[in-house]
């Protein structure tokens, strides 16, 4: 297999796969779906998938499936989603986020990185095969509508249709390049628990000269969230680290060979304030979060309105390690809050997934190391025990009992969920002949 012939087929072929990014699929918003289905069963017939269905079966945005006959035994499942996240704010944008732009080396548009980006690459790589002396090895694509909400779906998706999805091998979205552009083999994802935080002081907003006797549910939640952190940093809950399990060697060994560059990543997203830890390495693979999304009180709007707000909502989530489990978390989170005094301040769960993590050692994850030592150079191959962000992958691990791997396209200045999303159309390339050789080499 020729690296320069596949890197440029994958060029020559983007204004086959390209209208799948001017389809806004915004599951939030509910939006394109229907037309984003069509768009990929249209795709995965025209390629000539063995199969194509659209499962509705479990409910919420449909779930598109397609199998390959490859010319091995062996069989890879792959893991995509086709909905974006909505493109706000606008103003931000250097192009329009759904006209896919090319700008000197980048490709700009909304979900291009997150990640319809590369199941273009996976698309032309089977277009590729099929021109080339045939699919080295079986297909399955789970492509979903629902991962930018939480996938609540998928875990019924993947037992109502386990035997469907059976297969050797998982390649999962996600995976690229880091701040200093070595390419990471990323094992796993964190887990993840979404929540509210309510409370409620008064039947109604009060003029604020009322201050002198009235609470203000504002300052009262501040003072809640407040209490479940340390000055350090560290989550103030009881029980909250308990579940964590200590890294094996070859985990631990992959965590310290990780590559963090302090300066890039402040450039790269524009940071203002120190890291919170001095070597967030550990912390980004096995370490938990507890971040404030947004708040909401009172008046925000243009001029002065002197309320005392009669209630507030705090939106809020925590990125969890292996074993934590997300309805325990925050069970933790409303025990504490109730021990600190505030048992007037009310968790609303709204969403959980399960961190995941695969064998660092099993002999996929291997020849994914070997492949890109030879596509990228051992120097620039980082192994990585799993992402910082979350995904539904502890359903497949659970259903379909097969190692996964996210090996992907994007780089550290993606800006994925953000203004001007983009990837390198060369590490497009480079990643779309990665994969082929990935795929050639595991028959």
């Amino acid at each position: 297999m020729n690296q320069t012939e596949v890197e440029q087929y994958a060029l020559d072929n983007l204004d086959n796969v390209t209208g799948y990014l001017k389809i806004p699929s915004i599951s939030a918003q509910n939006k394109g779906i229907n037309e984003t289905n069509e768009w990929l069963i249209k795709q995965f017939t025209d390629l000539g998938a063995a199969k194509v269905e659209k499962w509705t079966d479990q409910g919420g945005n449909p779930v598109i499936y397609a199998e390959f006959k490859g010319k091995s035994n062996k069989t890879v499942l792959f893991y995509n989603h086709y909905d974006v996240q909505p493109p706000e704010p606008l103003d931000e944008w250097r192009t329009k986020p759904f006209e896919p732009t090319i700008i000197d080396d980048k490709m700009f548009a909304r979900g291009v990185c997150d990640d319809k980006g590369e199941l273009m690459s996976r698309l032309t790589i089977v277009k590729y095969f099929n021109e080339h002396g045939g699919i080295p090895v079986n297909l399955k694509f789970f492509v979903e509508g629902e991962e930018e909400i939480g996938s609540p779906d998928v875990d019924n998706y993947v037992k109502a249709h386990a035997d469907q999805l059976k297969a050797d091998v998982c390649v999962w979205k996600g995976g690229g390049k880091d701040e200093n552009d070595n390419f990471e083999i990323v094992c796993g994802a964190k887990g993840v628990v979404s929540f509210n935080l309510h409370v409620k002081t008064a039947a109604a907003d009060l003029h604020s000269s009322l201050a002198s006797y009235a609470d203000n549910a504002a300052w009262r939640l501040v003072q809640a969230l407040s209490s479940l952190r340390t000055p350090d940093n560290r989550i103030a809950v009881d029980g909250f680290y308990d579940d964590i399990q200590k890294l094996t060697p070859a985990e631990e060994k992959a965590t310290q060979s990780m590559d963090f560059d302090a300066e890039k990543v402040k450039e790269n997203y524009g940071l203002t304030r120190p890291f919170i830890y001095d070597d967030p390495r550990e912390e980004l693979v096995n370490g938990t979060t507890m971040t404030i999304n947004g708040l909401n009180a009172g008046y925000t709007g243009e001029g002065v309105k002197t309320i005392i707000p009669k209630e507030a909502t705090a939106k809020l989530d925590c990125r969890l390690a292996p074993n934590q489990q997300p309805k325990k978390i925050a069970k933790l989170i409303s025990d504490q809050l109730v021990k600190n005094g505030f048992d007037d301040v009310k968790v609303d769960y709204l969403l959980g997934e399960d961190a995941a993590r695969s064998d660092l050692e099993d002999p996929f994850i291997q020849l994914n190391v070997k492949v890109a030592n030879d596509v990228y150079t051992s120097e620039k191959v980082r192994l990585i025990p799993n992402m910082p962000g979350g995904g539904p992958m502890k359903q497949f691990q659970d259903s379909v009992h097969v190692p996964i791997v996210m090996v992907g396209i994007h780089y550290a200045g993606s800006h994925p969920h953000s203004p001007n999303e983009n990837i390198r159309l060369s590490d497009y390339k480079q990643g779309t002949y990665f994969l082929a050789k990935l795929l050639n080499d595991y028959k």
